[in-house]
């Protein structure tokens, strides 16, 4: 009942209703974020389309723009998800990074597979609808640019979000939520640790 009525309340709300109450929420806390040397890092929709009715805020290129306008701070970022933005094919995920790459504060990255009808299903890290080479070279590029200006949040925290169930996990699967098993998340950053390292030496 308590979900339900949680529900009922949250299907009411517009996304300009939405989108009003997270600008009053980082007007709120970015300033003390500021004062502390915080980074906060807004996390875009997983998935980036409505569920249950309820609008989303968070999953394009104007939804962002809006978040880090609405307070324009150096500690107002993003976690750039390559896989919750790239469930919608009309993201350009290295476009997307070239614009807010300054704002990036922390990055996971996950691939999927987009079917026709929109539905989509994680794949391996380097396979699947999400570009992962160009989205790893534009990250690089966003480094660069970085130790240029002399900033220093060069290194970009990075995870290897999500993995499959492979080897021992398989049968420990008690011992890890879903999506974040040992053994296939180890798999991910070894293949993403790869692929970085050959956009930067070749």
């Amino acid at each position: 009942e308590f979900l339900k009525g949680n529900m009922e309340v949250a299907s009411k709300l517009s996304k300009e209703k939405l989108r009003e109450n997270l600008a009053f929420f980082l007007k709120e806390v970015i300033p003390v974020a500021e004062n502390l040397g915080t980074q906060m890092a807004l996390h875009p929709d997983d998935p980036p389309f409505p569920v249950f009715g309820i609008p989303r805020i968070a999953s394009n290129y104007e939804d962002l723009k809006y978040v880090l306008e609405c307070y324009p701070s150096p500690n107002n970022g993003l976690t750039f998800c390559s896989g919750s933005l790239g469930a919608n094919l009309k993201n350009d995920l290295p476009k997307m990074i070239t614009y807010f790459g300054d704002k990036i504060h922390f990055v996971h990255l996950r691939n999927i597979i987009v079917r026709e009808d929109g539905s989509f299903y994680e794949s391996t890290h380097l396979e699947g609808s999400v570009p992962m080479r160009q989205v790893m070279q534009a990250l690089v590029d966003e480094q660069t640019k970085r130790l240029a200006v002399g900033r220093k949040d060069v290194a970009i925290p990075l995870r290897p979000d999500h993995g499959h169930v492979l080897l021992y996990d398989k049968a420990n699967k008690n011992e890890f939520y879903p999506g974040y098993s040992l053994i296939g998340r180890a798999l991910g950053l070894a293949e993403l640790s790869g692929l970085e390292q050959g956009i930067r030496n070749f």
